[in-house]
């Protein structure tokens, strides 16, 4: 997903370089694909989310086991550090579709005001 979202907007701003190009379609095909990604951003987070409060639920009951010397604590460290190898490539997925569709709206901006259209900011 990373690719393809630096590959398309590699190619809008490749667009948005020339004058040449029908700015109605571009410009409704990259409202899909805002769409698109606006979709897989909210997945994503969802998904961290979720590993964020399992990985802090894991660290809880790590520390609590720890204080009261009850049997299990280490497999809990465990559980943690999988959550913690996980977690971290989530966050940096969902970092890199943040802000890649945010710089897709200001490419649509420039799209809107090539096509003729006056847009308001």
């Amino acid at each position: 997903m990373e690719r393809r979202i630096l590959t398309y907007r590699s190619y809008i701003d490749e667009l948005l370089a020339r004058d040449d190009a029908d700015w109605e379609k571009v410009k409704a095909e990259h409202l899909a694909q805002i769409a698109f990604f606006q979709h897989e951003r909210l997945i994503h987070l969802i998904v961290t989310v979720i590993f964020a409060l399992l990985t802090m639920a894991a660290i809880c009951m790590s520390f609590l086991l720890m204080a009261f010397g009850a049997e299990g604590a280490l497999g809990w460290l465990l559980v943690t550090a999988v959550f913690l190898v996980l977690l971290i490539p989530y966050v940096r997925h969902y970092y890199i579709l943040e802000n890649e569709v945010q710089k897709m709206y200001g490419q649509y901006d420039k799209i809107v005001a090539k096509s003729g259209m006056i847009f308001y900011s």
